[in-house]
């Protein structure tokens, strides 16, 4: 896109040089007040209708505001809370992870019933539309000051202090140029975000293919012409005519062998590079091995478990590594191999083929594991299955990455426009995408 016609040295080192009818401003020029909530005790769901709600810090953690993220205020507590949400506000992130930090999103109208806690700002503004502002926040010119004003601070949560924020310095033409560069901006991020969301969704679409086409291999088998048989298990439904179906403890080993409970300084003293699997993946690496080979792995108990879907994760390691004592080791049986049975339950809602105890925490014990039900092909049909399995991952896998690709390049170019538009670095006044607002329209978003 073309460039304005001329350029001045902003004064800033970092932002260079700017169209010559700009100017380079700190933020408080623009800022006409700062408020900030109060932190009040709340449950954790959002407030019904009408009700009062206070907003989390992930209501901005996205980079918009999003005002379903609240929690419902106790009755208690509802003459305590302070500053309601207004419109043509950012929501500013005061204090965050260093990621997080300064994460801004901009308020379109009135939520008088959901109101700030303390780690959040309102920030109003005199002379600057406050669309325009939040794409400045969404620039590198922005997040480098933020990152700049927090270094020093914790690496786990860092603090911006309304001094150093207010110190910030932005690129600024008048109003009605603010306002052609908000609807330029609308309108091409609205296009990358939809070019994007269709990748996401093929994303979606990947992994359901992918979990069909595994599920229906190890469930049916590769030749579509084989007699079926009823398996008797409701959720295996027909099965080769030739399968068995046996459950677990009679066609794998569940391998008992002593575990590692360790807490995190345990690990800490004992890092090096063999990994040590928990219930969801690789927690840490430490520097003695106690399993050697291959092995699928089932998740215990967690989070990943559901009251109404009980899929834990199934996962494939070889080598030499170590397992905490919330997954089962799964060794090679006198009926099938453990890759046989990590295929098997890869995509698999075992449900109600298991009783999981426990009560805040479901769990699948060890004996629940082994009374589980298994189509068991014989030996030379799993190795194909496998085979042909590991191909369909593989492919998918690898489309999977083209896609994550493309969306990276999506979200480049989504930066880079917004970069440019808000530094004065194209010139977009008399591009199709961006009509003029009216002087109505622009003093309409500045009350």
């Amino acid at each position: 896109m073309k460039r304005y016609s001329e350029y001045k040295d902003s004064g800033v080192a970092w932002l260079g040089d700017i169209p010559a009818h700009w100017q380079a401003s700190r933020l408080k020029k623009i800022v006409h007040s700062i408020d900030s909530g109060v932190s009040v005790n709340a449950v954790d769901e959002p407030a019904e209708t009408n009700a009062y709600g206070v907003l989390k810090t992930s209501c901005v953690y996205q980079g918009f505001f999003d005002p379903s993220e609240n929690k419902a205020v106790l009755p208690e507590e509802m003459g305590r809370v302070a500053c309601p949400v207004m419109a043509n506000t950012l929501i500013v992130s005061r204090m965050n992870t260093p990621a997080l930090v300064g994460a801004a999103g901009l308020v379109t109208r009135n939520f008088p019933k959901l109101f700030l806690p303390d780690r959040l700002w309102q920030v109003r503004f005199t002379d600057a539309l406050p669309k325009f502002v939040h794409y400045w926040t969404q620039s590198p010119f922005y997040r480098t000051q933020v990152q700049m004003a927090c270094a020093g601070s914790s690496a786990s949560m860092q603090n911006l202090s309304q001094d150093d924020f207010l110190g910030f310095f932005l690129a600024l033409p008048e109003i009605d140029e603010q306002a052609t560069i908000a609807c330029f901006l609308d309108l091409e991020t609205a296009k990358i975000d939809a070019l994007i969301a269709e990748q996401e969704k093929l994303i979606s679409l990947l992994a359901e293919k992918r979990q069909a086409t595994v599920s229906h291999a190890v469930t049916k088998g590769l030749d579509p012409q084989v007699p079926m048989k009823d398996s008797g298990v409701a959720w295996l439904g027909e099965v080769p005519a030739h399968w068995e179906v046996v459950r677990i403890r009679h066609a794998l080993t569940i391998d008992n062998s002593p575990r590692l409970p360790i807490n995190r300084e345990e690990r800490a003293k004992m890092a090096g590079q063999y990994p040590y699997w928990g219930p969801t993946g690789i927690i840490d690496h430490i520097d003695h091995f106690r399993y050697e080979g291959a092995r699928a792995l089932i998740g215990e108990d967690g989070d990943h478990f559901t009251k109404h879907s009980i899929w834990p994760m199934t996962q494939w390691t070889t080598g030499q590594f170590n397992v905490n004592n919330h997954a089962h080791v799964i060794a090679d049986g006198p009926r099938c191999t453990a890759k046989w049975f990590y295929f098997s339950f890869l995509h698999r809602d075992i449900g109600n083929d298991l009783i999981a105890q426990g009560v805040s925490r479901l769990k699948l014990t060890r004996e629940g594991l082994s009374n589980l039900w298994l189509a068991v092909p014989p030996l030379d049909e799993q190795l194909a299955i496998i085979s042909d399995s590991e191909a369909t991952l593989e492919r998918h896998i690898e489309l999977t990455k083209s896609v994550q690709r493309q969306i990276s390049l999506l979200e480049e170019r989504r930066n880079a426009i917004i970069a440019a538009a808000v530094t004065g670095q194209i010139d977009v006044r008399n591009s199709p995408a961006a009509p003029t607002k009216t002087t109505e329209e622009i003093q309409e978003a500045l009350q």
